[in-house]
């Protein structure tokens, strides 16, 4: 049973990656995999994207620019770009974007720069064209 703070969870995820792609990923859970599901959803979303007021100094918008450029330095490219449109979702504008990837080349290497570009030049690239 789905306690408070995965309900949250599943609520700010919806609500960033967008409903269809939650969906989808809840949905294609099986039980090897369904307790990590639940677990991203009440943890990563939950308990860290949920945190509010005095806790939770940071907004929406700072947390998706955090998780760009972890993910850029971490080189994991498919959640970047799912990320890269959730913080488009939660009002990054481009131009904050591009600087948060001129920080990511400064201090985790300028590869680890050309590639996040690269990806986030695809996922703008794509919602231009979906505009």
């Amino acid at each position: 049973m789905a306690g408070e703070l995965f309900e949250k969870g599943l609520k700010i995820r919806k609500e960033v990656l967008g409903d269809a792609y939650v969906e989808k990923s809840l949905g294609d859970a099986d039980d090897f995999n369904r307790d990590f599901q639940n677990l991203v959803t009440e943890f990563c979303w939950g308990a860290g994207w949920g945190r509010e007021g005095d806790d939770g100094a940071l907004t929406r918008r700072d947390r998706s620019l955090l998780n760009l450029v972890m993910l850029g330095a971490l080189n994991r490219g498919e959640e970047f770009k799912l990320h890269l449109k959730g913080a488009l979702t939660n009002g990054c504008t481009r131009d904050e974007i591009r600087d948060a990837l001129i920080q990511l080349a400064i201090y985790a290497g300028i590869p680890a720069g050309v590639e996040a570009f690269r990806l986030a030049r695809q996922v703008l690239a794509d919602h231009d064209g979906a505009s």
